[in-house]
């Protein structure tokens, strides 16, 4: 979520151009971001429970923000290359880092003050930070190499197993296979493999892209230009939108309150968001939600559970029941 701070660009079907980036790549980025407005305005819904799909745990919305953060971070990987062609200015990449890991550990102190228990401590802002300096030796590497650093990037998570890794101080790298709680999540591996990607990307299509028309469009219309801003300062937008959006849902609510609450929906929205965060699967968590309501009213003990009435015999008898429903769906 960078912006490229680029050199004078030249072509050779042309005079060199004059403005210091390229806006096409600001619109790609913008496009990103809209993506992004999406995906996060959807989770906030669900966190307060105004739709009923668990965005956290649902497989379409996991995959697409994935590609959202891949397509964050390979246009990382462009913009590097963009912004060294001619040498690297070291002024303006220091003063991008120090912004970029200072929105990092804002991200970081916030959430942890208003959900300690899913604070985000190495997200999509942490490895933007990581990745640019990580991806530094690897801009003037011939482009095979570093197409092939990126693929072992990739593969690395899937081939490397060890019980050291799964300590909670090396999460960040990518190679631990223990339940990971928290909001967003962006380790090292695989992740930084696709700004190696964005850099094979853009050493390869620069030279067809500056000779081409493309390399000179400009935003014409309003939407065009607000999308090309939104990439251009793309930090800023990406700190002050969820706050935006959240505040404006909670206006909402307090204007249009919602309807009363479904008791069997709450419990399974809240069951099936504690049940995403270890290792089964969003169908799994479903079925196990699913079967443990059933259990619970079976056992005459599902107004204790939703009255929070419950004494210590009751609550090993919940245990019971919901250890029960797991076992079926244990294959996941």
């Amino acid at each position: 979520m960078t912006d490229a701070t680029t050199s004078d660009v030249t072509t050779s079907a042309g005079p060199p151009l004059s403005r210091s980036r390229l806006d096409v790549v600001d619109l790609a980025r913008g496009i990103a971001l809209l993506a992004m407005f999406v995906f996060h305005f959807a989770y906030d819904l669900s966190y307060f429970g105004l739709i009923e799909t668990h965005v956290p745990s649902d497989p379409g919305w996991r995959w697409f923000a994935r590609l959202i953060a891949g397509s964050f971070l390979t246009l990382v990987g462009f913009s590097l290359v963009l912004a060294t062609r001619n040498g690297l200015n070291r002024r303006a990449f220091l003063k991008r880092l120090a912004m970029v890991s200072g929105a990092a550990a804002l991200v970081t102190l916030a959430t942890f003050f208003a959900m300690p228990r899913n604070f985000i401590f190495f997200g999509i802002l942490h490895q933007v930070a990581l990745g640019s300096v990580l991806a530094l030796p690897f801009l003037r590497l011939p482009v095979i190499a570093v197409a092939g650093v990126a693929a072992i990037v990739f593969a690395l998570p899937f081939l490397i197993a060890h019980p050291l890794l799964d300590e909670p101080f090396l999460a960040w790298l990518g190679f631990s296979r223990m339940p990971i709680a928290t909001a967003d999540f962006v380790p090292v591996f695989p992740w930084f493999g696709c700004v190696l990607a964005g850099i094979v990307l853009a050493r390869l299509a620069l030279p067809q892209l500056e000779a081409a028309r493309l390399a000179r469009w400009r935003p014409r219309t309003l939407p065009a230009r607000l999308v090309v801003w939104g990439g251009r300062h793309s930090l800023l937008v990406y700190l002050v939108h969820q706050p935006v959006f959240i505040g404006l849902l909670m206006l909402a609510l307090q204007v249009m309150p919602p309807p009363p609450v479904n008791e069997e929906r709450s419990f399974m929205l809240s069951c099936q968001r504690n049940c995403g965060q270890g290792p089964l699967s969003a169908d799994a968590c479903e079925r196990l939600c699913a079967c443990t309501v059933d259990s619970l009213k079976r056992e005459n003990l599902w107004q204790k559970v939703i009255g929070n009435a419950m004494d210590e015999a009751d609550r090993d008898r919940v245990s019971g029941l919901a250890q029960a429903c797991l076992r079926p769906n244990d294959p996941r």
